[in-house]
């Protein structure tokens, strides 16, 4: 008899990830005799992290399991980066989670076999790191992931449950030597502090984790609430209004702040940035236009507006070049510039970087204007200006500057022939 498994709580496809270890051996088998869970579309990745010298025979052990399963599965090789920051674990985790990210299909779900006892080390781990109710959630059994979903069915089942299954069965797995070295924070945990406390509490793991279920509930409604309030303070889905920010109580803020960049799919802001937003962001002279960068990442307050974004490099000084119009024209910035509506111009344009000086006559003016003043009458704030492709004619005449500042030439003949000009930034 297999354990029960729940159903998760939407229909699609599913792809267990499958290390070969007891864990995933036993996740596997009850996915595989669950009838209404295979029907659904099943199968599994094992991430090849080439780290220990029996890699190749785990990988041809799992496909051995698989196949008396009948169960396809896919190897993904990945390459574990050492100079990441991240620590060995850390930097095997990032990489099974790319493998992952880059495997899962729309709307499919992975299934991983963290079990009760696991949530119990991750709620320590946090805890001893200073987490706060969010990082203290710990896990959740389910969560939008990638394309599709992520899905923990043994959340709630101690590690005892799934050895007695994987006896029951005569199930065979791999053991990694990696997991019996105390070095690792979470070994350690496993190996001597968890079982110390359960001689002394022996429900220990069990508290914890509810402990940590009990946070993943608190940080859904303060999420809900956060959630609400930024969509009040957000001029654009990367612009927020600072003296809305500002108001909220300082708790507020920074859960507002980090949510916010979340959302964005930036990094976390580090552990000092909150206080650095607050002194250095938000308490600025009207007038200052500072900034954050973190991680790639870059934090900027202009106009009391704050600005959040992948750090991004301006035109190249001096930079230009001749486009026709007749296929998107790429920018050393990364970004685009396309021709709508027309299979090119009459004569190429030259597209180039600022210089300083430039003067544009918009369309219905009567003479021309400085381009410095027409950009900051358009509101156009500085870290875009400095990526701003200028298109001019043979003659000099600057006929625009992105898509949103059209001469009066280049205007007329777009209108004319019913094209349009675009800019086109990443993400």
């Amino acid at each position: 008899m297999s354990l029960a498994l729940p159903a998760p709580p939407r229909d699609g496809p599913l792809l267990v990830g499958f290390s070969g270890g007891m864990d995933s051996s036993v996740l596997l088998h009850c996915l595989a005799t669950t009838p209404a869970l295979r029907a659904r579309g099943l199968r599994a990745l094992h991430v090849h992290h080439g780290l220990h010298p029996e890699a190749d025979a785990w990988a041809a052990h799992c496909q051995v399991v698989c196949a008396g399963l009948g169960v396809p599965l896919q190897v993904a090789r990945v390459e574990v980066d050492p100079g990441s920051g991240l620590g060995r674990e850390g930097a095997a985790r990032a990489a099974r989670h790319a493998a992952f990210a880059q495997a899962l299909q729309d709307d499919e779900i992975l299934v991983l076999a963290h079990h009760q006892d696991d949530q119990a080390e991750t709620f320590l781990l946090r805890a001893l790191r200073g987490s706060g109710v969010d990082g203290l959630a710990a896990m959740r059994a389910w969560r939008p992931y990638a394309r599709g979903w992520l899905w923990r069915p043994l959340l709630e089942l101690p590690r005892t449950a799934l050895a007695a299954h994987a006896q029951r069965h005569a199930l065979r797995w791999l053991d990694d030597p990696a997991n019996a070295d105390p070095s690792f924070d979470r070994n350690f945990l496993r190996q001597q502090v968890l079982p110390l406390l359960q001689r002394r509490w022996p429900q220990a793991a069990a508290n914890l984790a509810r402990s940590a279920a009990l946070a993943a509930q608190a940080t859904d409604l303060l999420d809900t609430d956060d959630t609400a309030l930024l969509a009040g303070m957000r001029l654009s889905a990367d612009t927020l209004d600072a003296a809305t920010l500002r108001a909220l109580a300082p708790a507020r803020r920074a859960r507002v702040l980090r949510h916010w960049i979340a959302a964005l799919g930036l990094p976390p802001l580090p552990g000092q940035a909150v206080a650095r937003i607050e002194r250095e962001l938000l308490d600025a002279p009207r007038d200052a236009n500072p900034r954050i960068d973190w991680h790639g990442a870059r934090l900027q307050r202009w106009r009391n507006q704050l600005h959040a974004g992948p750090l991004r490099d301006p035109l190249p000084l001096g930079w230009e070049t001749l486009w026709d119009g007749c296929a998107p024209l790429a920018l050393p910035t990364g970004d685009v510039l396309e021709l709508h509506g027309r299979a090119g111009f009459e004569a190429p344009l030259r597209v180039h970087a600022r210089r300083g000086g430039e003067r544009i006559r918009l369309p219905g003016r009567a003479h021309s204007h400085a381009l410095k003043h027409v950009l900051q009458e358009a509101g156009i704030p500085p870290w875009r200006r400095e990526r701003l492709p200028l298109l001019s004619a043979a003659d000099g005449t600057l006929l625009a500057a992105g898509d949103g500042i059209l001469a009066a030439p280049l205007a007329n003949w777009l209108q004319s022939r019913g094209a349009r000009l675009r800019w086109v930034e990443p993400g």
